[in-house]
């Protein structure tokens, strides 16, 4: 099995332009001939120290503690399905494990362990790794790993961001068995990239406590965060993407909605009055109270709004 797989890689490699057709070719070349590694590799992936992992936590606190609830939920589905998730960083280490405790050593012995390191420059192609380098979720399924070694694994990740856009990590949900098919697979990329929806979700609130947090678009992923005066002061990947929004650009809420992209005075001078009226109930007097004006006044501005 080793040395047909390590053949069939030289052999894909060997075709200068395999990398520009295919993902899984050129994450291949990146192995190969950017890392100097060798598909016949059999070295166990290496591990943190126990200093090494702590430190690695501390970097990833924030991240820890917006997917705990995240992964705690998926805990139970994980285990009773045979599965291993694993929460890792940007540098591809194992910061959490979630696995049924009879199926931990077996698991272990594949590498899938606390402060194991996954990244494309130890490991070559694989799903954590890989899904880092390319910053998309994506699934690594047996021999599409580079490493003969890693070849019975599967292995399915879901990058995870902060609210700047920046990946700060993943959630991975791993098996090594050989009935994992792909339309196993294709729904566990549904499971991790909404796990990592989620998780981007809690970051960005506790990034933004202070403020009021708006969610538009398709499914509400597009998260926008406000202050008092309706100026947008964070948006996620999903909003920017969806509004064109640039960090250099300041913007308010009223413009964003707008349908000219600058909100029009007299019509939020309009809006506003018809707010109180609405708090009032339509009631004139009451509303006019509210605003310290006269009733006569409140109509003035009322007719010159609607005339306007």
């Amino acid at each position: 099995m080793s040395i047909h797989h390590a053949d069939r890689v030289y052999s894909m490699l060997r075709d200068e332009s395999a990398s520009g057709r295919s993902a899984l070719a050129a994450s291949w070349s990146r192995s190969l001939r950017h890392y100097g590694l060798s598909p016949n590799h059999n070295a166990p992936p290496h591990r943190l120290d126990a200093p090494g992992y702590r430190e690695a936590r501390e970097r990833s606190a924030l991240l820890l503690h917006a997917a705990q609830p995240v992964l705690d939920r998926l805990t139970s589905a994980v285990r009773r399905g045979g599965f291993c998730m694993l929460l890792s960083d940007a540098r591809g280490i194992a910061l959490e494990q979630r696995c049924l405790a009879a199926d931990e050593e077996i698991f272990s012995s594949w590498g899938l362990n606390l402060g194991a390191v996954w990244d494309e420059a130890h490991e070559g192609t694989n799903g954590i790794g890989t899904c880092l380098a390319e910053d998309r979720v994506l699934t690594i399924h047996r021999d599409q790993h580079f490493f003969s070694r890693n070849a019975g694994l599967s292995c399915t990740m879901a990058p995870i961001h902060d609210p700047s856009g920046s990946p700060i990590g993943g959630i991975d949900i791993s098996s090594c068995r050989e009935d994992c098919d792909t339309a196993t697979l294709s729904f566990l990329a549904l499971v991790v990239e909404d796990a990592a929806r989620r998780i981007e979700t809690r970051l960005f609130g506790e990034a933004f406590a202070d403020h009021r947090i708006i969610s538009l678009g398709n499914e509400a992923q597009a998260l926008l965060a406000v202050d008092e005066n309706e100026v947008i002061v964070g948006t996620n990947k999903a909003a920017r993407a969806l509004f064109g929004l640039r960090p250099d650009r300041p913007m308010t809420l009223p413009d964003l909605l707008s349908d000219t992209g600058h909100e029009d005075p007299a019509r939020a001078a309009h809006a506003a009055l018809q707010r109180v009226l609405k708090r009032c109930n339509g009631n004139i007097s009451a509303a006019a109270r509210e605003l310290g004006v006269s009733r006569a006044t409140l109509h003035r501005r009322l007719k010159r709004h609607e005339a306007h």
